[in-house]
């Protein structure tokens, strides 16, 4: 999108939000050559920080194609913050309604009329205890199989270290950089043209998260995990283990072991 169709609301926010940034965080951006020049295409960013929306539409904007964002639709309705939200022409997704499926046509049609849509397909800030990329929802997959476009992973480190996942306060000294590594479009060319199961979306999503991944390791110099993390198992263990504790403790009237208690071997 040429930069003189970005808009009042966009420009303005520009004003606003990049002076801060500047001062905050420095910047080691690389890959916007893969941004596409024209038409429209997706983004899917990893997600560690509530500041990393601001650090990762800094460098987007900077490569002249802004992007679309899917946010809570409660946002849209406060005050200047939901003006600006509907300026800059974010997408409101309503969560747990009849209209839920309203931001996944809405981001259909974004993309047809050549914008970019960004999403974050992990849905969350990650709860991996290093902070990598967790097993991915399927709303990019759906797209992006739906529309055929490019999906340009996009990886991001250093504002989890101003503002880490969860945290009430910055850190602000020594001052972060703000490293964001955008990767070649995903190959999805397998996909396309095939009925759009469960199963299918799946593997598309998984396919996302990997590209994501194998940016965020260029960036950190590290190796992930061989399996992402997956809250929904996660969960499912912490029930398990939470059922098998309060079944021992019935058995044993609630009183713990001498093994329990380091009393014995």
């Amino acid at each position: 999108m040429p930069r003189r169709r970005i808009g009042f609301w966009y420009r303005f926010a520009a004003v606003i939000c990049k002076p801060p940034l500047v001062v905050l965080l420095k910047r080691d951006w690389r890959g916007m050559e893969n941004i596409p020049a024209e038409g429209g295409f997706i983004t899917v960013v990893n997600h560690n920080s509530h500041v990393d929306p601001f650090a990762y539409a800094h460098f987007q904007y900077n490569t002249g194609r802004v992007p679309r964002f899917l946010a809570k639709s409660g946002l849209f309705n406060k005050g200047f913050i939901g003006a600006a939200m509907r300026g800059t022409g974010q997408i409101p997704v309503y969560r747990e309604s009849t209209d839920a499926l309203s931001a996944f046509r809405a981001a259909i049609d974004a993309v047809e009329r050549g914008e970019c849509v960004a999403f974050y397909p992990e849905g969350t800030l990650t709860r991996d205890p290093d902070g990598w990329p967790m097993t991915g929802k399927t709303g990019a997959a759906r797209v992006a199989l739906q529309t055929k476009c490019p999906v340009i992973p996009v990886a991001q480190w250093g504002a989890n270290e101003l503002l880490p996942p969860y945290a009430k306060k910055p850190s602000l000294l020594p001052r972060k950089t703000s490293r964001v590594l955008a990767g070649p479009p995903v190959d999805l060319d397998r996909f396309y043209d095939q009925e759009m199961t469960p199963e299918l979306l799946k593997e598309a999503t998984e396919a996302i998260m990997a590209a994501i991944t194998a940016q965020l390791e260029r960036i950190r110099g590290e190796r992930a995990p061989e399996t992402p993390y997956d809250p929904r198992r996660e969960r499912i263990e912490q029930r398990r283990r939470t059922h098998t504790q309060r079944r021992r403790e019935r058995t044993r009237g609630g009183r713990p072991t001498a093994r329990e208690e380091g009393l014995g071997t």
